[in-house]
């Protein structure tokens, strides 16, 4: 599988970007069929750091509803990835 596959969007929320400042982790919205080894590859290639530990989570979509018909989300899998000390990921470079 492809690195570009692999991580499909990285998740900038409130309490990543705590997590990020306070534990060194961030999160990533990966692909569904995706294990934490080729996370961890595709993570230390596309950015260039170290990699500590991976942790994923496979998420039930939602239902949600648009007037009278309902319909449901799709499920996703999120990857929360442990840097090591030293290493840093920036999303909003100058």
């Amino acid at each position: 599988m492809n690195i570009y596959d692999v991580i499909k969007k990285p998740l900038v929320t409130e309490k990543t970007t705590l997590e990020k400042d306070a534990k060194n982790v961030i999160s990533f919205e990966v692909d569904r069929n995706a294990n934490k080894i080729e996370i961890k590859d595709a993570v230390e290639k596309l950015f260039k750091v170290e990699v500590c530990d991976v942790n994923t989570v496979n998420m039930a979509g939602k239902m949600k509803r648009v007037g009278r018909h309902y319909g449901k989300r799709s499920n996703w899998k999120k990857a929360y990835v442990t840097l090591k000390e030293g290493s840093n990921v920036d999303f909003f470079e100058i």
